[in-house]
């Protein structure tokens, strides 16, 4: 019997050491494969910087960058994924452990903490070993980039443009940003049809380049041909947004009007959501797609943490990392709630707001059958009630709806009150008992726009939004 319990014990020993051998030696490779992969990051981050403050006229150096920026990311999202769940899980498993250690024999404790930890450094492994063959590959296929960046102009950046580019207002969209750049800098004046100008108005060059900027909605160019107003007969800009479509006759018409005035070397740039526009262009369109979710968690986590490092917060990067997944890609949406999480870092209040909002998709789902990013951007309204904080006051047996939000620009007066967004969610607002607007998102620069949403009140037992007839006048579209 002894001999039987001799052997029985010496195989667990045995057992046990190869267990912890080989976990030790999988940690091992993790770390190595970690540093392997933050060095990488790191230089990969590098070239993307310095192709950002360079002029990149070269299509296929473009192609060959919105490839590194899209591993970079990458990269970037598994290094804090591996980071913050395993220090959170490792922090939980030593709680458990203490908790049940009265309940639990030792070596039972022991033996899940282990298996929990070999399978989770397994499928760590295995994740960031594809990422950092891809990182790798495309690093090492960037020498001839460098080489050619390096005779690449390189761009002013004054004071307003730091600004905007610190605060992460003009985050990504590398490629994007070189096509409208070299486009400006062409001599012929081609019509060009976008999605975004605010980028043009940062850069300081392109205030110099051009004698006069107008901006400008699709409704007020016909005003201007009424009335015979100029737009200058130097070098100049015109941007056009157009949120409804336009005849191929009155283009034509505003098109020559406006041709007969401008300067050699004058642009227009054409800002709109509608494909059909595009065939006013003479070159090749430029579509803002949304975020990738590597790209999109990356800019979401440094609104909301700011100055403050995540890896002093793993709990708090990993609810941020799950909000950032919540929200579905919206940028105004992570705007507020970035702001919100960097003024109020406390654990239960980060962990409310992405219970809350993931209240709110399941809510939209199972009303609208859609995520509320798709809701807005199909321009229907959403159900923001369980989004509210407690502290509100709002009828109780009422639900709350969200119109698509629209530029305060664009919009009349309507004397409804204003309520910001942010004080909606921490709950430090009093909200009307009839219709009124919610401040969504305010710009800090210039042009100052302001994105404004409707939020309209909707009893329980009247029909839901999602089967009435919700159609947006031009004026009230959302500007993007």
């Amino acid at each position: 019997m002894e001999l039987v319990v001799s052997a029985v014990a010496d195989e667990l020993v045995n057992r046990f050491m190869s267990f912890l051998f080989n976990k030790y030696k999988s940690e091992e490779q993790l770390e190595k494969k970690m540093k392997r992969l933050q060095d990488l990051v790191v230089r990969a981050h590098m070239i993307v910087e310095e192709a950002e403050v360079r002029y990149i006229t070269n299509s296929k150096m473009l192609l060959q960058l919105k490839k590194l920026v899209e591993v970079m990311y990458q990269g970037y999202l598994v290094l804090d994924t591996i980071k913050y769940r395993t220090l959170c899980s490792s922090s939980t498993t030593e709680s458990e452990v203490s908790n049940n250690f009265n309940e639990l024999s030792f070596a039972t404790c022991i033996k899940r903490r282990l298996r929990t930890m070999m399978c989770t450094s397994s499928s760590n492994i295995n994740e960031l070993q594809i990422t950092l063959d891809n990182l790798q590959s495309t690093v090492s296929n960037m020498q001839e980039f460098v080489l050619l960046l390096g005779g690449c102009e390189r761009m002013f950046h004054g004071p307003y443009d730091s600004y905007v580019y610190i605060d992460h207002f003009m985050f990504g969209r590398h490629v994007e940003k070189q096509r409208v750049i070299n486009f400006l800098l062409q001599e012929n004046m081609p019509p060009f049809v976008c999605l975004f100008f605010q980028f043009l108005e940062a850069v300081e060059w392109a205030r110099s380049k051009f004698s006069s900027i107008f901006n400008m909605s699709g409704e007020n160019i016909w005003r201007i041909m009424e009335h015979q107003v100029g737009v200058g007969a130097g070098r100049s800009l015109v941007i056009i947004e157009f949120t409804s479509g336009v005849d191929e006759e009155g283009w034509r018409n505003f098109y020559s009007s406006v041709n007969k005035q401008m300067g050699r070397g004058s642009k227009i740039i054409i800002i709109s959501r509608i494909a059909e526009l595009s065939q006013f262009g003479t070159v090749k369109p430029v579509h803002l797609n949304s975020l990738s979710h590597e790209e999109y968690s990356y800019l979401f986590k440094a609104l909301a943490f700011g100055s403050t490092n995540p890896e002093e917060h793993p709990q708090l990067a990993v609810v941020a990392e799950d909000l950032a997944v919540a929200l579905g890609g919206s940028l105004i949406t992570a705007s507020v709630c970035a702001d919100m999480l960097r003024r109020n870092q406390n654990a239960h209040f980060r962990v409310s707001l992405l219970k809350r909002y993931t209240n709110v998709v399941q809510k939209n789902f199972s009303v609208f059958g859609e995520h509320p990013k798709n809701l807005m951007d199909k321009e229907r309204p959403i159900d923001i009630t369980r989004l509210v904080s407690s502290s509100c006051s709002m009828p109780s047996s009422a639900t709350l709806r969200l119109m698509p939000p629209r530029s305060e620009a664009d919009d009349s007066k309507t004397g409804l009150p204003k309520v910001m967004f942010g004080d909606l969610i921490s709950g430090s607002a009093v909200l009307p008992r009839a219709e009124f607007e919610l401040v969504a998102w305010e710009s800090r620069i210039p042009p100052y726009k302001r994105f404004v949403n409707l939020a309209t009140y909707c009893d329980d037992d009247e029909a839901p939004i999602s089967q009435q007839q919700h159609t947006a006048s031009p004026s009230r579209k959302r500007q993007r």
